[in-house]
């Protein structure tokens, strides 16, 4: 594949971007076979490159099933049929079963999935390739277990892009560049990127309103959370409008799931905080230990279940409570967390 090529001309590389994607195995990967549950909860160890499989009553690891090398992100199919982790090292996607735990088929060239998603009409799918300095925009071609990606384009991006969130109308993907210090917005329609916009020192995870009309992001070289408008007003450019104080080494985002409420969690501080998105503040903070990461919301709207990333464990928070209730050993640096039972992502 081309190593570099102008932003703005990125249609040019559908060919070679989408013939460096395999079409799915359907052949399952080795893996230790789980006890068979009714939707484990999921949780990714990127240095042991596997998941744990957690019993979602009794809380206990009853398996560990094998990826691909150093993954770190997982993100469920449009159609919640497969668990998809991103194997950075390994340039492949993982498809999981989220019912059985078991690894159903695998594809293979995609460049270093460091983080991954569908835009919300799930017509595209998006990857940060961390470690290589690019963004590639797939088209989803077809659907369950005859779904492939067909590449469109590549964006070389310096320096570390690392997370990203669409837009509600799948018209754009914001994604940080984490040693750029930078946002940069990219049209999926044209191909094109938009803008590219200072936020302070080591940007990570990257939140949208509801109505997309604001960004949050977690920059962990400092204790706050940056708030921008992506739009810019009346001068149409895209600035920072208010920095909300969090913890210190605020990195990655979670929403509640009520339109409303949005959790991020302090890495160095070692809590996470609950910030309204309409009043720009933080409502809610609760320690959680050990390098607390990605966070996963229930249902109920009564639990948000955290990776520990020092701590080898998962931490269960209860709401109700504002505390952690159970922590359960999993693998080392565990990174992605998966429910079943999970709250809506806005």
């Amino acid at each position: 594949m081309p190593a570099s090529l102008n932003s703005t001309r990125r249609a040019l590389l559908a060919t070679g971007l989408g013939a460096s994607v395999a079409a799915l195995s359907g052949h399952a990967l080795p893996q230790q076979t789980p006890t068979r549950v009714a939707y484990p909860i999921i949780v990714l160890n990127s240095r042991d490159a596997d998941i744990a499989l957690i019993h979602p009553e009794t809380h206990k690891v009853i398996g560990r099933v094998p990826t691909g090398k150093e993954p770190h992100h997982l993100y469920p199919t449009p159609d919640n049929r497969h668990v998809i982790v991103g194997n950075a090292v390994s340039d492949s996607l993982t498809f999981i079963n989220p019912e059985s735990g078991r690894v159903e088929m695998s594809m293979q060239g995609v460049a270093d999935p460091y983080h991954l998603g569908f835009s919300p009409d799930q017509n595209f799918f998006v990857t940060c390739a961390n470690r290589l300095d690019h963004v590639d925009v797939y088209r989803r071609v077809g659907v369950g277990d005859q779904m492939h990606l067909k590449g469109l384009a590549r964006f070389d991006l310096a320096k570390t892009p690392s997370h990203l969130v669409f837009s509600g109308d799948s018209r754009t993907v914001y994604c940080t560049l984490q040693d750029s210090d930078e946002v940069v917005a990219i049209d999926l329609q044209r191909l094109v990127v938009l803008w590219r916009l200072p936020v302070g020192k080591l940007p990570a995870g990257i939140a949208i309103t509801p109505d997309s009309q604001l960004l949050f992001v977690g920059v962990m070289g400092s204790d706050s959370v940056a708030v921008i408008d992506p739009f810019g007003g009346a001068a149409k450019t895209p600035r920072i409008v208010q920095h909300i104080r969090t913890g210190e080494g605020a990195h990655a985002f979670r929403n509640h799931g009520n339109k409303r409420d949005l959790w991020v969690s302090n890495r160095v501080a070692n809590t996470i905080s609950r910030i309204d998105m309409s009043r720009l503040r933080v409502e809610q903070e609760i320690p959680v230990p050990g390098g607390p990461d990605c966070m996963e919301v229930h249902a109920s709207g009564k639990q948000v279940w955290v990776t520990q990333r020092w701590n080898r464990s998962v931490a269960m928070v209860s709401l109700d409570e504002g505390k952690v209730v159970k922590q359960i050993r999993v693998g080392r640096s565990p990174h992605g967390v998966y429910l079943h039972d999970r709250a809506g992502l806005v």
